[in-house]
């Protein structure tokens, strides 16, 4: 059967009135009087449940989601399969600490994890609650395994908000001003952003000089190899602006690596589980790291981060790491349900659905002045916003603009970089709704680059 006339409807949006509704403005207020300041919030969205890739707020307004929950929902808000998955394990066991004692979710998702990773090395696991916990991770065990201090992360880079993951962290100035002094040892380079390229190169001319600022300045000078533990990067770089690196720059990574005995670590906390097209943005590249974190989309929802590594390097002794709250045993369900559906499909259609939406948007810098480029992978699609194609001159007011714009519009997305809009819908994403997201963008577009 056909998509019914109601289904479409049911998933596309429903406004009722002016944004925010009454409703939403009293929770807002009481926000405002409790909660953190340090959280952002692009526009007054009060969210009250989810359903695939639609979301309800308060008001009964009901919204396109093309954040995913900062891509962490990869299965749709509340997938009938993982909320089963959840229900049934909640009504078993909820929590038993799997640094203690054992329960058979822990192994089974590890086994998972393992079958999953890039490459055929024997893997294990260590578990955490999020993405920062499983950076966290990975930097103890590089400095652990190789029994080296220094590492190089890369410019534009966000690794999560604990100390360590802080460190690596080299996205906005507010992040990290007034923590100091943050985890020594860490050096920054450039990123292979190849839209404003640190070297003035262009894709097809680039020497991969990004890495050869590692290989014959940082470890010559500030970070000797000898001393180097890893380099940690991001194989599309997220907060820093959806960025996808020329193959060639992980193919001469990988041989820094391998010629000087320095570990290889990626984050693909928002990269993974299938956002790109393929279970891991490492794969578009043939990328093998020796460590890899994965977050956000594991668990449909739930907080869970991993740190998967060679087996050979995960030899740290009882007591060395580990988290309370890490592999819960409802998280582990949720997340083998969800690496169960990507695997059943779902990667497959981030893969169709993305390239349903680069076809048409690939046109859009010859059809927008204030489209500068478009990038991404699967459905993780960036698209950057300037003054003019000819300075490409940033411009971050015009990304506020069409962000609120395509809220008051009932499409949910959100900013990544200086002037960026990233789109990372749900995997479960449908043809009727791509289109509707893409019409939404076109207009916002129009609208925003008119003179004020």
């Amino acid at each position: 059967m056909g998509t019914t006339l109601e289904q479409v409807r049911r998933d596309l949006p429903v406004l009722n009135g002016p944004l925010p509704g009454p409703r939403a403005r009293a929770v807002m207020e009481r926000d405002a009087r409790t909660v953190s300041p340090s959280y952002t919030r692009s526009y007054p969205l009060v969210a009250s449940k989810g359903e695939g890739a639609m979301v309800e707020d308060v008001d009964g307004n009901r919204f396109l989601d093309f954040n995913a929950g900062i891509a962490v929902v990869s299965t749709g808000h509340c997938h009938p399969e993982v909320v089963r998955a959840i229900q049934e394990q909640a009504g078993r066991l909820i929590h038993m600490s799997g640094t203690d004692f054992y329960y058979e979710a822990l192994p089974a998702l590890a086994e998972a994890l393992s079958r999953i990773a890039p490459g055929t090395e024997a893997r294990r696991v260590s578990f955490g609650n999020s993405g920062a916990e499983a950076v966290e991770g990975a930097i103890k065990l590089a400095r652990w395994s190789t029994g080296r201090e220094k590492i190089i992360a890369f410019l534009g880079s966000f690794h999560g908000r604990t100390m360590g993951a802080l460190s690596l962290t080299a996205r906005k100035a507010v992040q990290r001003a007034g923590f100091g002094p943050l985890v020594p040892g860490v050096i920054h380079a450039p990123y292979p952003y190849c839209y404003r390229c640190p070297y003035g190169q262009k894709p097809d001319t680039c020497a991969t000089e990004c890495v050869q600022h590692i290989e014959k300045t940082l470890l010559k000078t500030i970070v000797p190899a000898e001393e180097t533990a890893a380099i940690v990067v991001e194989p599309v770089q997220g907060e820093g602006g959806y960025i996808v690196p020329p193959r060639k720059f992980f193919d001469e990574l990988t041989r820094v690596c391998r010629e000087n005995g320095i570990l290889l670590v990626a984050d693909e906390v928002q990269s993974g589980m299938g956002r790109t097209g393929r279970m891991w943005a490492a794969d578009h590249f043939d990328l093998v790291p020796d460590i890899f974190t994965v977050a956000k989309g594991i668990a449909s929802g739930l907080p869970l981060g991993a740190t998967v590594a060679r087996a050979d390097l995960m030899t740290w002794p009882p007591g060395a790491h580990a988290s309370t709250f890490g592999g819960n045993p409802v998280a582990c369900e949720a997340a083998l349900v969800t690496i169960r559906l990507l695997e059943q499909g779902l990667v497959d259609n981030a893969a169709r659905m993305g390239a349903r939406m680069r076809a048409r948007m690939d046109t859009w810098p010859a059809r927008f002045p204030i489209v500068g480029d478009v990038r991404g992978l699967g459905l993780m699609i960036g698209l950057e916003l300037v003054r003019d194609r000819e300075s490409r001159e940033k411009a971050p007011e015009l990304r506020d603009r069409v962000v609120q714009l395509a809220f008051e519009r009932g499409m949910l997305i959100l900013g990544a970089g200086d002037n960026t809009l990233r789109l990372c819908p749900p995997l479960i994403i449908t043809r009727d709704q791509c289109d509707f997201a893409l019409d939404t963008l076109e207009a916002c577009l129009t609208q925003a680059g008119r003179p004020a």
